[in-house]
């Protein structure tokens, strides 16, 4: 069993709630979407096949309890919950980076699953999954990258109606980076005592934006 890989790298985490911990990245190949601002438009198209042991015994080499499966959308590769349990079973900590227009339900609720939101600016609107909300434990995860007033007023609405009930420390308004001003988007929140975390990229704020491989 194999997966179409397109790097795996050691590195600090730049988002969710792990932020600024070390932690192994597995970026898988390909993407079903294609968002206005996405950085990594390089793992449509970098790939190498790898089977699970070589990608579990590459994790292990780094040293690091963390892991995460990233892309790319990893839920396009039928393998990648396989990966996951494998991970899991090796006492890892898994963490999946998904755009929530596959399903999740798929994946060991072990794993905690970090699902974005696609806002309008980003061209894939309407493209999440809403059945995957139901899928979701308190420990996921769900990220809205906001570029714009309208954005972050479609992520206020999607809380507002699906969220609910869901841990306001677990939701996340993440900036487009270099796309909207920071203080704009912080009193917003503050208004609306929306209660969802502002998350800065931080791997793009410590080395270039540009980087690969952090």
């Amino acid at each position: 069993m194999s997966l179409d890989i397109c790097e795996i790298f050691c590195s600090l985490q730049g988002e969710s709630t792990r932020a600024g911990l070390a932690c192994v990245f597995v970026r898988l190949s390909g993407c079903n979407l294609s968002c206005s601002w996405c950085d990594t438009t390089y793992a449509k198209t970098q790939s190498v096949p790898m089977s699970i042991d070589e990608i579990v015994d590459q994790v292990a080499a780094y040293k690091c309890p963390m892991v995460e499966i990233t892309g790319g959308e990893p839920l396009v590769q039928p393998q990648t919950p396989e990966l996951i349990s494998v991970l899991l079973e090796k006492g890892f900590e898994v963490l999946l980076e998904t755009n929530g227009s596959q399903s999740i339900a798929p994946v060991n609720p072990a794993c905690i699953r970090i699902m974005d939101v696609k806002c309008p600016l980003s061209g894939e609107a309407g493209s999440f999954l809403l059945d995957n909300f139901s899928h979701m434990t308190a420990k996921d995860e769900i990220k809205f990258v906001v570029g714009s007033r309208q954005d972050y007023e479609y992520a206020t609405s999607v809380i507002n109606t699906h969220l609910m009930n869901h841990p306001r420390e677990h939701i996340h308004i993440s900036p487009v980076f270099g796309k909207i001003e920071l203080p704009d988007l912080a009193a917003w929140i503050l208004e609306d005592r929306l209660g969802a975390r502002l998350s800065l990229q931080q791997h793009k704020i410590i080395w270039d934006p540009d980087l690969k491989g952090v």
